[in-house]
């Protein structure tokens, strides 16, 4: 295809009112099920699943489907840049995204074995900055492998690095957050952190409850070990 019809389709992709809405709300990096796109969009459902497939059809989102629900993200972050770019000559701003998930269960607690909540994206983004893991893309997830640095300091940690991928599920993989919208980690690490983190009393688990309260001692342990102090204000 040449450049300038490349060029053309995605302009007339982006072209189109509610296509342009659903776009500025995936500018905060965070993913949306159809239904929630639709409402930005002020569309119905079965037109909202219209545009989406267009704009994926220009590469411009990308789709991961998680258990029942599949969730829509901007592509790359050269497709961020570019509609930044747009909206700079628009003079526009994007919508935030508002929660409405409980605060005790939106700052810290378990999804399934693992952490999941404002607290378990922030370990994910921590251990990524800190290049303890390495990503290699499966199919539309990403799985994470410890670097040599990594093992070392999950180690140190008290997570036996060698013991983990001796397990039959997957060491560790991105698993997206539905009250962030933002990846935290599953797999085989994420229950060995989660198991880390109480047993050094970090979190405690609330009786009958998916809820993790932070420990006064596990924040200063996690701002001292980890350096997730700014982060971690937040969930106060």
């Amino acid at each position: 295809m040449d450049t300038d019809l490349a060029l053309a389709n995605i302009a007339a992709a982006i072209g189109e009112r509610s296509r342009a809405r659903i776009l500025s709300c995936l500018l905060d990096g965070r993913a949306r099920t159809s239904t929630e796109l639709a409402a930005v969009a002020r569309v119905s459902p079965s037109t909202a699943s219209v545009h989406l497939g267009r704009l994926n059809a220009e590469h411009l989102i990308k789709v991961l489907a998680q258990g029942k629900h599949r969730y829509y993200s901007l592509q790359s972050r050269q497709v961020a840049r570019a509609l930044e770019t747009l909206n700079v000559l628009a003079s526009g701003s994007r919508p935030s995204f508002v929660p409405t998930t409980p605060h005790y269960l939106r700052a810290a607690r378990t999804c399934y074995d693992h952490i999941a909540g404002t607290l378990g994206v922030l370990l994910h983004d921590r251990l990524r900055a800190m290049d303890w893991l390495v990503a290699a893309r499966k199919g539309s997830h990403a799985t994470y492998y410890p670097t040599e640095n990594g093992a070392k300091c999950l180690q140190e940690l008290g997570i036996d690095i060698s013991s983990v991928p001796k397990s039959r599920r997957r060491f560790a993989f991105a698993c997206l957050d539905w009250s962030e919208r933002r990846f935290h980690i599953g797999g085989a690490l994420g229950a060995a952190l989660l198991g880390c983190a109480l047993r050094r009393r970090w979190v405690v688990q609330e009786p009958g409850s998916r809820a993790l309260s932070i420990t006064n001692s596990g924040r200063r342990e996690m701002q001292t070990e980890l350096g997730v102090h700014i982060e971690l204000a937040s969930l106060t």
